[in-house]
């Protein structure tokens, strides 16, 4: 089951941003095991500190740093829109399968933001990147397979996809505006003493 041109170039270059973010977030989390003192170029302040959020057992969940899982299936879906662009087709098990991985991907980075709001007091601008793109991802993925009948739907959904489809750029900007808020909420004590 193939893809459409704007689909295949939306996966292929949402999964280059996210690589690209992982990629530094590699490197920064790799010179602070190197050097405790190092200091990430996205260190601006107390609220925006990449740095004390790497240093967190929350940047480690799998017992090695997240960015490295981010390098892989960010690799592994720039490789999959590659694939698409060149007129690959892919099986429902397949997209079934990348279906499972966005699910996942989007359950651990809103586990992830809840963790940077309220538990770590701190947000890293990559983190932000990558959290941005798998929402994108998975929301795009899943229009896909509802529209394509990977996932199965009935009539009466189908009406829902379509209008989903249709508006399909309102949800990811609910969601951002969403965790807009959360973000001046969580922060008003800090963001307040800049006005």
């Amino acid at each position: 089951m193939g893809a459409g041109r704007v689909f295949s170039l939306f996966v292929l270059l949402a999964a280059l941003v996210g690589l690209a973010a992982s990629a530094v977030l590699t490197f920064d989390k790799l010179r602070i095991l190197e050097d405790p003192s190092y200091i990430p170029s996205c260190n601006l302040n107390p609220v925006i500190s990449c740095g004390s959020v790497m240093r967190t057992e929350q940047a480690e969940v799998l017992g090695f740093p997240n960015p490295l899982v981010g390098l892989a299936a960010f690799g592994a879906l720039a490789a999959i829109g590659a694939g698409l662009l060149a007129g690959a087709a892919y099986r429902r098990w397949f997209w079934l399968g990348v279906q499972a991985g966005t699910v996942v991907g989007v359950v651990f980075v809103h586990w992830l933001i809840d963790q940077a709001l309220y538990e770590i007091g701190a947000l890293c601008p990559y983190c932000i990147v990558v959290w941005t793109t798998v929402v994108l991802l998975f929301w795009y993925t899943t229009l896909h397979n509802l529209r394509t009948g990977v996932i199965p739907a009935g009539p009466r959904l189908q009406v829902v996809v379509r209008e989903a489809a249709r508006y399909h750029w309102a949800l990811p900007v609910l969601w951002a505006a969403v965790i807009a808020l959360l973000v001046l909420n969580r922060f008003w004590y800090y963001w307040s003493t800049l006005l």
